[in-house]
């Protein structure tokens, strides 16, 4: 697009410069390459006007800005972030007119998961955009559109929701042809402030579907199924339920925990072996393979994709066995109640001498949170988990709970339920008592940053 194009596109004005766009648009300047738009975003923390210089100096063409600047080039607006929604909005208007399909997909746990899926299924059918990672806010799926082209027949977009309007305000940045919605849990319960309210806000997605389009619902959970009557277009239903449209039979897992089972759909049966953790990962498989076949493809070419499909995304379910026989997963991405029992699940399922749960606070959960914190803990027993590892105050609960269950009274023992104060209490206590054999699980959301552990785990390994 010439620099004028996305002027208008925008509802900015060009201070100077007749040049076009022929890379890439991103708002990080450390990322920005020859023929790039950056995209000046006042943070919290930094503000991108800052670094106007750096990106005019790595081959920037121009910025989106709240003020010219003569570092270079200059599409002044009142807020980056609407503008890049704009910019989006009038590309994917553009790449819809021709062979292209976008998915949506929502739900209070596994949108990344079956983002990476159904990424990798269509990357078999045609070219697909759907990068790694959760980029599924104002920012982020503006960002995944503008990485199509004429070349894309498939766009797969993640939409979170932090509030109602946040899901039908990215659909209209790029109206989806296909809504995924995986299920409707407690993430965020505290800003939505019920489950029906999350149930409302997450609906948004199918409201915005057309005529012609598709909605593919998860059959087990009854909030998501009750969205039906909200959309005008198709549904398919998903789940392990005999009337689902497309659904699971005869689910076993084998050693490492993965799930294998036979996809039935469209009166045909084909053979699936996922290469993902976790039972819970056949929902997400069985979401992503409605959305491939209201794509266009075959049961057996979607069951063959999703048994060649891996873990893409970082921190989701990592399992990784060190050296010295200690297995670390790590799913520290982030967590709700519906996750954190997910993981605990996929953790009972993972052969092991002593299975260790080391978990921080779930946060967003409103004033229930206290009452999920120790429900948590007795979730871990039922699990089978024999030391629960709670870090830092808001996680207290969760030894409470686990104690309270009977998983045993350890005081930075080896066995039953310790409170740390953080992560590096944490680390010296796991370095004391772990040993091979053992399998630990790192989880909590992702404002207490356990990723960190987990990779200090990882790394405390490497030499034995």
């Amino acid at each position: 697009m010439s620099l004028a194009e996305v002027a208008e596109a925008v509802g900015g004005e060009l201070t100077a410069g007749e040049g076009s766009v022929t890379g890439k648009v991103t708002v990080d300047s450390r990322a920005v390459a020859s023929g790039d738009l950056f995209v000046a975003i006042p943070g919290e923390r930094v503000d991108g006007h800052d670094y106007l210089g750096a990106a005019a100096a790595a081959g920037a063409v121009a910025a989106l800005t709240t003020r010219p600047d003569g570092a270079l080039p200059c599409v002044v607006v009142d807020e980056p972030v609407a503008a890049l929604g704009r910019l989006a909005a009038a590309v994917h208007r553009r790449l819809s007119a021709g062979d292209l399909t976008t998915v949506g997909i929502t739900g209070s746990s596994g949108k990344t998961s079956t983002k990476d899926l159904l990424g990798q299924v269509l990357a078999t059918a045609g070219a697909t955009v759907s990068p790694p990672g959760s980029f599924n806010n104002d920012i982020g799926l503006p960002l995944t559109v503008l990485d199509a082209d004429e070349d894309t027949r498939f766009l797969v977009l993640e939409m979170g929701s932090r509030g109602p309007g946040h899901i039908a305000r990215l659909c209209r940045v790029a109206r989806p042809d296909v809504g995924v919605v995986l299920n409707v849990g407690s993430a965020h319960l505290g800003e939505f402030g019920s489950a029906d309210g999350i149930a409302v806000a997450k609906g948004e997605l199918v409201e915005a579907l057309p005529a012609e389009g598709t909605a593919v619902l998860n059959a087990d959970d009854r909030r998501v199924i009750g969205m039906a009557p909200r959309t005008r277009a198709r549904v398919v239903t998903t789940g392990r339920a005999g009337d689902a449209d497309v659904r699971a039979e005869d689910v076993v897992l084998d050693d490492s925990g993965r799930a294998g089972f036979a996809l039935l759909a469209g009166g045909e049966r084909a053979p699936v072996r996922l290469q993902v953790v976790g039972e819970h990962q056949v929902a997400n498989a069985l979401s992503a393979a409605g959305a491939a076949l209201a794509a266009g493809m075959t049961p057996g070419a979607v069951a063959a994709a999703l048994s060649a499909a891996e873990p893409r995304s970082r921190w989701r379910m990592e399992v990784t066995r060190r050296a010295d026989g200690v297995t670390v997963v790590n799913d520290a991405y982030n967590a709700n109640p519906e996750s954190m029992r997910a993981a605990l699940a996929a953790l009972a399922g993972l052969p092991a001498r002593r299975r260790v749960a080391v978990l921080g606070a779930m946060a967003e959960l409103g004033p229930g949170a206290a009452d999920e914190h120790e429900r948590l803990g007795r979730d871990a027993v039922a699990a089978g988990v024999d030391l629960v590892v709670a870090v830092g105050p808001d996680a207290v609960g969760i030894a409470d709970g686990a104690l309270a269950a009977g998983v045993g009274r350890g005081e930075g023992t080896d066995e039953g339920a310790v409170r740390v104060p953080d992560r590096a209490v944490a680390r010296e206590l796991l370095t004391e008592v772990l040993v091979p054999g053992d399998v630990v699980l790192v989880k909590a959301s992702r404002s207490y940053g356990l990723e960190v552990l987990a990779a200090e785990l990882l790394d405390a390994g490497a030499g034995a």
